[in-house]
């Protein structure tokens, strides 16, 4: 395997003929390797059967990593011209496990093995010509015809594990071994596994956006965390550690089990690993093409599930808090360690990147610092659930890579395995699968008493939450007047506010007025009735960003993300206090104000008469009460006697400003002529609704 071994590229440094020359040797050793996979199928017959009841079969993969080049250079439009349509459109989208008891019975209509192989010939010709021929400027970056040659070769690479652990879950008789490497021959007892002392750090992680190497768009951003000190395993749990949890009725118990975890097993019947297999009293472990004798001081592969019912029952057992590490804890682990990244390698430093061993290898062979296998052997199990950090953005020409594991159901597997390679061997390498999913992988234990944080950063699906988000922070995306931004601007243009310290706002929405008037005024409260919304600003305030889906064309969506700090906002995002409660009906708290303001919330509330009958009473004298309204009764369904205005009286019109300034003139006094702001609220990239919001300021008398 050694004439197969490479890294991921140097995207920014030596000339444009020298990388060209690189990319197509890295090319040319992926599309080797991967075709190397295949060759331990015993016949062409192996490739119609299921590794796994749940995902395609073989001959899927062997087609997918080819479609997968031609269409992203389609949809990129490098090239103009399919090579098959019929089978980029077979081959062109796997299957996430999404559920262990979802059986997926789709039928597909396969092509013959040797016509599968006849089109990758085709498809490496096509791709050889475009990594010749394409313009290519230094440094490569991901808007770069190249950045699409690097996505296909990294797609293709994450592949080598993930058919190699569908092969080996096919029958042993429909395998070849010692065709893929030369797996490992040492094994024996398992070694004792103490607990070494790790000190805590203030991680910040994310890839710079100018990284030398390529990168999938969920390794960008920034996030950061303040990691306790903790301890941890000096070795991977090994199948020996493993075997103590199974004779102590570890599959049994579901008291250490989580919810997810116990229907797992009891679905499954799961007796032990996966990959185990038992005689008697004698063990063997399945590698990718044989059986061997169960090798105990090597570390034992597991999904979440069973990796943390372990952690819970080690807990029970010793009566010290144990569980998997989080991501910022294995960057810490890494990091105190001095683990080098992949470009920075002379020799892996673990059983990685195919350098040593076509499988795993004893716990106790690959020592950085105190700790063994930080990188390398088998991937590590988290208690992170992935998501993307804060400034995410997703690629455009992969725009499903990592949002649809943004759902808190996927976790993160950190270090790689024996067979990582290119990207996934990399420092900032991140992968997630569902936690009942088998990779090549297993896990470490940790020990700390600190309270287990999980970030769940799911991107908003509630329509009417995004449409929201969509109204109050569009612009990011187009250069159409934002109604929010307008009324501050307004606020801040018309009113003396020099002597304002307390502000009402009345309807947060999802936040925007509040952050544009942070800066001016020292003390906000922003109320909105739904909880749905309120919590949208709130988590703006605490981590500075939110997530929404919003809808393009059809079916076709948007994965948005909004940032602060790209509005200019959120230095004095403490100014402000988010709380949820009715405006008809608000708590006596709610009081002493300078100024208020009601952006287009008299038409949502059902007495809005009484609402301006009894505002007076939440400000202070000579405050400011500013009203925003599109004056939509029936279309908000208010009832006719609620309305203030609107209507013909006594057979004269009386219009709803006139109204509502009938209702005020005891208490207050116009201060301006009334203004009108256009109110956009878009349904989708190309349906939208506008409104004019009438704008007044009145004075308390």
């Amino acid at each position: 395997m050694n004439e197969l071994v490479t890294k991921t590229i140097n995207l920014r440094n030596g000339t444009p003929e020298e990388k060209r020359r690189e990319i197509l040797d890295y090319f040319d050793k992926t599309w080797a390797i991967d075709e190397k996979l295949y060759t331990q199928l015993k016949s062409d017959d192996a490739f119609y059967h299921r590794g796994d009841p749940l995902r395609h079969v073989i001959i899927f993969y062997l087609g997918h990593t080819a479609t997968f080049f031609i269409n992203k250079l389609f949809l990129a439009k490098i090239i103009d011209t399919r090579i098959n349509a019929e089978l980029e459109s077979i081959f062109a989208i796997g299957v996430d496990e999404m559920s262990w008891d979802d059986l997926n019975e789709r039928h597909y209509n396969w092509p013959t093995v040797d016509a599968v192989r006849e089109y990758r010939n085709k498809a490496k010709e096509l791709i050889t010509d475009v990594i010749l021929n394409t313009p290519l400027n230094l440094p490569i970056e991901w808007k770069d015809p190249m950045w699409i040659i690097l996505m296909g070769i990294e797609h293709e690479r994450i592949h080598l594990e993930t058919s190699s652990v569908l092969i080996r879950q096919l029958p042993l008789d429909e395998v070849v071994s010692g065709l893929f490497g030369d797996i490992c021959t040492e094994w024996g007892n398992a070694p004792l596994n103490n607990l070494q002392y790790v000190h805590g750090a203030e991680m910040k992680l994310g890839k710079p956006n100018d990284h030398a190497l390529y990168g999938w768009d969920n390794e960008y951003g920034h996030y950061t965390e303040v990691v306790e000190d903790f301890h941890a395993s000096e070795y991977l749990i090994s199948n020996g550690e493993f075997l103590d949890f199974i004779h102590d009725g570890g599959y049994h118990n579901e008291e250490y089990w989580t919810e997810e975890g116990w229907n797992w097993r009891n679905y499954k019947k799961a007796e032990m690993p996966l990959f185990w297999r038992k005689n008697g009293n004698d063990f063997k472990l399945r590698l990718v093409a044989e059986e061997i004798p169960m090798p105990w001081n090597w570390p034992v592969e597991v999904n979440y599930l069973e990796a943390k019912a372990y952690c819970n029952w080690k807990t029970v057992r010793e009566g010290k808090t144990f569980r998997l590490p989080t991501e910022a804890e294995w960057y810490c682990l890494a990091n105190y360690c001095e683990i080098p990244d992949e470009s920075e390698w002379d020799v892996a430093p673990g059983n990685i990147n195919l350098e040593h061993f076509a499988s795993p290898c004893p716990v106790d062979k690959f020592k950085t610092g105190d700790f063994y296998d930080v990188v390398g052997n088998v991937w590590q199990w988290t208690e992170t659930p992935i998501t993307g950090y804060a400034g995410f953005k997703v690629h455009p020409m992969y725009d499903d890579f990592s949002t649809p594991t943004f759902d808190g159901k996927h976790n993160l597997i950190k270090g790689g395995s024996w067979i990582s390679t290119g990207n996934e061997a990399t420092h900032h390498g991140r992968y997630a699968f569902r936690r009942h999913f088998y990779q090549h992988a297993g896990f470490r234990i940790v020990q700390s008493e600190a309270e287990l944080v999980i970030h769940n950063d799911e991107y908003e699906m509630d329509v009417e939450v995004a449409n929201s988000c969509e109204a109050n922070w569009g612009d990011a995306f187009d250069f159409s007047p934002n109604f929010s931004k307008q009324l501050a601007d307004y606020i801040l243009e018309n009113i003396p506010y020099e002597n304002i310290l307390t502000v009402l706002d009345l309807n947060a929405d999802t936040g925007r007025l509040a952050f544009e008037l942070a800066p001016t005024f020292p003390r906000i409260t922003a109320l909105d009735f739904s909880a749905r919304f309120i919590r949208m600003p709130i988590q703006l305030q605490e981590k500075g960003f939110i997530r929404y889906i919003q809808k393009d064309d059809g079916e076709l969506v948007f994965y948005r993300e909004i940032l602060l700090e790209d509005f200019g906002l959120g230095e004095n995002r403490k100014n402000i206090l988010f709380m949820q409660d009715n405006a008809n009906n608000m708590k006596p708290i709610y009081t002493g104000y300078d100024l208020i303001i009601v952006p287009n919330l008299l038409e949502e509330l059902i007495c809005p008469i009484l609402f301006l009958k009894n505002i007076h009473e939440r400000l202070n004298d000579n405050g400011l009460l500013v009203i925003a309204s599109t004056y939509e009764w029936e279309a908000n369904m208010v009832e006719r006697k609620h309305w203030p205005g609107g209507f013909k009286q006594d057979g004269e019109p009386v219009t709803s400003f006139e109204g509502i300034q009938n209702i005020l003139s005891d208490r207050f006094e116009l201060e301006n002529d009334p203004v009108n702001l256009m109110f956009t609220l878009r349904k989708s990239s190309r349906v939208s609704e506008q409104r004019m919001s009438e704008v007044t300021v009145w004075r308390k008398k």
